[in-house]
């Protein structure tokens, strides 16, 4: 396929609405239009479960009357439904009330330049190719050790799309994507009971993708590493984050920064900017046009140009992560985060993750985390986790269903260093994160 045929059909179809909207009366008006295939095949126990294919096209439309706002979508680009569509969302704005921090950001604040992000790698793989390899990752899974005694199957994934955006300041752009993806998961057991567990690879090509038996292994070693769980003796410990939960863990700060908990005052973090609220080893940096970056975004979801920068620098907020609309409610301007982050990097003092673990000497590396135990209105911070207990500096043995509570203002200003152990895998890259104390208990 060439990608230039959709995506010149989309900004025609991103134009009609466009005019439409302005033609019944819109003030101004902007839209989204997408449209994505994909194929998703999953195995389990040595035979093909199912195969999926998506093929998805459609439209959103946001409507500006003055000061209020409406929006509709539909997935029928036909003349009549571009008319209702537009129609509907003129009728919920009129009965919606005036907010005057609704509207378009400003046309200034456009993308003009939009740098090659390098984000379109199609994969030419069949069901017969993608099953062989979700073959592969699940039987070297089950090979790997003899207590894992169940699989819950092995997935691959592929998909492409093409997303336009447009408003009525003139600006209007299309851009294409490509993601990929291996992932396994099975179940280990022993005398005391069975634990699942699972991995997965994901990229923008094809060819950056692990090995599909790798992803297997690592499936099949995360979960045999989590047999033979003993309590602790609840205390305050050091806390060692493994990457993908410290990955979470720097999310709430994120959200605690973000414009709409903090003009909803619904944030601990409230008038931070310029504050202190996290380690002074700490950076939080974002790079939107990082070339085949899983986040990466030449625009964001106004249309604003997006730009490198720090959201938290030496442990101190230095922007807050907003869109034009958080922007106004705050007096502040966008920053060009409308639809959220792009790919945020933990800058940190990396230090080998066995350096950390003798630092620590006793406490809890947590690999998983359950639960909805956290306020950011108040930034208390109770989860349940697992993972392994470090005595000496060592790992000693698998812990589970343990408690894990502190504030975060004390756990991110307690961070005392970054591993170099980074998970790319995501929107945000770190390292496995050392607090120095939280209170565990069973």
């Amino acid at each position: 396929m060439n990608p230039d045929e959709p995506a010149a059909s989309l900004k025609d179809l991103a134009a009609r609405i466009l005019d439409e909207a302005r033609h019944q009366g819109a003030t101004g008006a902007e839209v989204a239009a997408g449209d994505s295939t994909g194929l998703v095949v999953a195995v389990r126990k040595g035979e093909l479960e199912t195969v999926e294919f998506t093929n998805d096209r459609g439209f959103g439309i946001t409507v500006y009357m003055g000061a209020r706002k409406g929006n509709a979508s539909t997935t029928d680009a036909g003349p009549d439904a571009i008319r209702e569509t537009v129609r509907a969302a003129l009728n919920i704005a009129k009965y919606t009330e005036e907010d005057p921090c609704n509207g378009l950001a400003e046309a200034s604040l456009m993308a003009r330049e939009l740098p090659d992000l390098d984000l379109h790698h199609p994969w030419d793989v069949d069901v017969s190719s993608a099953t062989e390899r979700a073959l592969e990752a699940e039987a070297a899974g089950l090979a790997f050790d003899n207590r894992i005694v169940n699989t819950e199957g092995a997935r691959v994934a592929t998909g492409r799309g093409c997303h336009v955006y447009g408003n009525s300041h003139g600006f209007l752009e299309a851009g294409w994507g490509t993601r990929h993806s291996t992932s396994c998961a099975l179940i280990a057991a022993d005398d005391n009971g069975m634990k699942p567990e699972d991995w997965y690879t994901v990229s923008r090509d094809p060819a950056d993708l692990d090995d599909p038996v790798e992803v297997g292994r690592e499936a099949a070693r995360r979960a045999v590493g989590r047999l033979g769980c003993r309590p602790v003796e609840t205390g305050s410990y050091p806390v060692l984050f493994a990457p993908p939960v410290a990955a979470g863990l720097i999310s709430h700060l994120l959200s605690a920064i973000g414009g709409r908990a903090l003009y909803r005052r619904e944030s601990y973090l409230v008038d931070s900017l310029h504050r202190q609220v996290a380690a002074d080893g700490i950076t939080l940096r974002e790079e939107p046009h990082r070339p085949k970056g899983l986040a990466s975004a030449a625009y964001d979801g106004d249309g604003v140009a997006t730009r490198p920068k720090s959201f938290v620098e030496k442990g101190v907020v230095a922007s807050y992560i907003l869109d034009s609309y958080s922007g106004r409610r705050l007096g502040m301007t966008t920053t060009g985060n409308a639809g959220g982050y792009f790919n945020l990097d933990v800058v940190a003092d990396v230090r080998p993750v066995a350096e950390l673990m003798r630092e620590m000497d006793t406490g809890l590396l947590v690999t998983s985390l359950m639960g909805q135990g956290v306020n950011l209105v108040t930034g208390n911070y109770s989860r349940g986790a697992g993972g392994v207990w470090i005595a000496g500096g060592e790992p000693s043995h698998p812990v589970d269903e343990v408690t894990i509570a502190a504030n975060l203002d004390d756990v991110f200003k307690g961070i005392v260093a970054c591993g170099d152990d980074i998970d790319r895998r995501g929107n945000i890259r770190s390292g496995s994160l050392l607090v120095r104390e939280m209170t565990v208990a069973n």
